[in-house]
Formats: structure tokens, sequence, C-alpha cells
């Protein structure tokens, strides 16, 4: 790769590294849609790097996501996140930071997957790749963290619920309703997905 591709690719990291951290940061002052968890607007930015720059850059943005998110938590900008740091500080950063760079890592391994050899992949495969990216990462998020609460903080979890099943409250007022804005918002925004990794693959290449 030349000296001026590799100059424009670490640009273009960096300014998605950037948008992570200020979507991220907007999306602590957005109330939770419902129960204590915040919505996330960050995983769009994170699955175009990880389509651009595969799985170690889907990681890296991965890992500033749980970063900011980590922070927020600390800082008290994230209520729910704040509890649990209060409870377990070291098993917070562990969520936080696995439920994020898995959310990047993954979203990359399944687009190169479903798109196979770049010089083959049609203009349709290279679509439904991106389609699977986008929609993995709230899936690997949500998962990972709904996964976390249940291994590590299931106290909080029912003092949360405040005596209503788990599962009922896991569903609907823990992750449920963020976990599908998060989802449908990824499947409108895919076609645009699609249109910036073209243009930034035509000025990388």
């Amino acid at each position: 790769m030349r000296r001026n591709q590799k100059i424009l690719r670490m640009v273009e990291l960096s300014m998605l590294v950037a948008l992570v951290v200020v979507l991220q940061m907007i999306s602590a002052l957005i109330p939770p849609i419902a129960g204590t968890v915040s919505i996330t607007l960050t995983l769009v930015p994170v699955v175009v790097g990880a389509i651009l720059f595969g799985k170690k850059g889907g990681a890296l943005l991965g890992f500033t996501f749980g970063l900011i998110v980590l922070i927020n938590c600390i800082s008290g900008l994230d209520v729910g996140g704040n509890i649990l740091w209060n409870a377990n500080p070291f098993l917070t950063a562990l969520i936080c930071f696995t439920k994020g760079i898995a959310a990047g890592f993954v979203p990359a391994v399944l687009y190169e997957l479903v798109r196979g050899k770049k010089e083959q992949a049609s203009g349709g495969r290279k679509y439904a790749a991106a389609l699977v990216a986008a929609l993995s990462a709230p899936i690997v998020n949500t998962g990972l963290f709904v996964c976390g609460m249940l291994l590590f903080f299931m106290d909080t979890l029912r003092a949360w619920a405040g005596g209503t099943d788990i599962a009922s409250y896991i569903l609907i007022g823990l992750a449920g309703v963020n976990f599908l804005v998060e989802f449908f918002i990824n499947i409108i925004l895919t076609p645009a997905i699609v249109r910036i990794v073209e243009v930034v693959k035509k000025k990388i290449n």
C-alpha cells in the first residue's frame, strides 16, 4: 500500500473514532426510552469502520465505544451504568469493553464471510453483507450486555425489575425497546452505510 493511501486510511479511521466518541457522549444525554439503559447512536460508524478496515479497525472502534460507555458509567452520565460501576467496577468495565469490541469485530467477520472474495462480490452480495454486518452490531451489543447482567449483576437486575418477571423486564424494560430502536436504525441506514463505504473505498484505492 502506498504511503498516501496509508495516511488516508489513518485519517478516515481517526474521523470514525472521533465520531464514535461524539455520538456516544450525545447518547448519554438522551433519557432512556424505557427502563434504566441509555440508547446508543454509535453502532453505525462502528459498522462502517468494520466494513472499511476489517476486524482490527472494527475492534478498535468497538474499544473506543466501550471506553466512552465506561467513562459515562463512572461519571454518572449513564445512570444505570453508574449503579453497576458502584456495585462492581471491574465487572462493569469487563462488560463495557467486551460488548463494545465484539460489536465492532463480529460485523467485520460477518461482512467478509457473506461478501466472499472481493473480486467475485456483486453489488447485491455486498449490500447483503453490509445488511448482515449492520444488524449484527445491535444484536451482539445488547446480547452481551444482557448476558453480563444475568451472569454478574442478578441482584441489581432483580432490583431494577421491581418484583416483575425478570424475562419480561429484560425484553421490555432493560434493553428490549432500545434494541429495537437501534436495530431498525441500522436497517434504515444500511443503504447509507453501503454508499459511504463505496465512496471511501474509491478514495483509499
